[in-house]
């Protein structure tokens, strides 16, 4: 009789979760890429390399009106981004970002309109200075997302301290305005505390649609507590869409270093993408003057890509 109890109890308990369980949705995607890159004056040995992700999504809705959804992605057999979100409603969105996120400063680095890489973005002899000298890490935040109104969303991060050297939190946040058809307005301003000596970021970014046409021009600060490595980017794009499926765009931009002993890194990059169905062709050339702030270090370099989403 016991025994009998027993298992009615545990039957009764059993039935308990699974009516309080929430239906979910569940998602699979993928994709696939073949990239060939090559640059003078720097030996890069094999240019060919390839590239695989995999994602599973889940999300559902509580009974109390909130969504909740979780993903994690697999890259090269490693767990490379993980994230859970809360959708509150009119209450905004807060997503935890376990790695392969980063804060709006670092969201919002180089937002000029282009058909694949930034004007700075393909490798070249040199270490490269990139237009994100402000964000802070990349993993294990919580970021925020809002909509005030009708064509004005807010997003704000915050990254906890995390090592010796970043005993405090870093916050950042910005402001994005779409009330004008083919206007979008980004405005951003935060901290970085990962290092002792701390940096103010701050970000502007506007594009403009007109038709197949799309112009866009990026201004950055960051201003360093101690020394003389402030710097400053400016960046300028335009990008065509030749038909629905291709895309060409040419851009350019200006790293402005305040120590005396580096030059202006100037960058300038064409490129292309042409998609079919699944399957992406893209390219880059560019050249980089200046690289890092190092005087006659002019380089150049190209990418080439094959891509294919499922």
């Amino acid at each position: 009789m016991n025994n009998l109890k027993k298992v009615g109890l545990t039957a009764l308990g059993t039935a308990l979760v699974a009516t309080s369980a929430t239906a979910a949705d569940y998602s699979i995607s993928g994709s696939s890429s073949i990239t060939f890159v090559g640059s003078d004056n720097k030996d890069t040995g094999n240019g060919w390399s390839m590239g695989d992700s995999v994602t599973f999504s889940a999300s559902g809705e509580m009974d109390n009106g909130m969504t909740v959804s979780t993903s994690f992605e697999l890259d090269h057999e490693n767990m490379d981004g993980h994230s859970i979100a809360i959708d509150t409603g009119d209450l905004g969105k807060i997503t935890f970002a376990g790695g392969s996120n980063t804060s709006v400063i670092g969201s919002w680095d180089d937002l000029t309109p282009s058909a694949n890489e930034e004007s700075w973005g393909i490798p070249v002899g040199g270490t490269i200075g990139n237009a994100d000298g402000g964000s802070a890490v990349t993993h294990n935040i919580f970021i925020y997302d809002y909509t005030l109104m009708d064509g004005v969303a807010i997003k704000a991060a915050y990254v906890p301290s995390h090592t010796t050297g970043a005993v405090e939190g870093s916050v950042d946040y910005g402001v994005h305005y779409t009330g004008i058809e083919g206007l979008d307005i980004y405005a951003a301003m935060g901290e970085n505390n990962d290092t002792s000596n701390g940096a103010d970021a701050s970000n502007f970014a506007i594009k403009y649609a007109m038709g197949a046409m799309t112009i866009g021009y990026q201004a950055n600060e960051v201003d360093y507590g101690t020394g003389s490595v402030d710097r400053d980017f400016t960046a300028i794009g335009l990008s065509y869409a030749v038909s629905d499926d291709t895309s060409v765009s040419i851009n350019q931009s200006t790293i402005d270093f305040e120590s005396s002993s580096l030059d202006d890194q100037e960058a300038t990059a064409v490129s292309f993408s042409h998609t079919q169905g699944g399957m992406t062709i893209s390219g880059s050339y560019g050249s980089i003057d200046n690289v890092g702030g190092t005087a006659t270090t002019d380089n150049s370099g190209y990418e080439l890509n094959l891509a294919f989403a499922f």
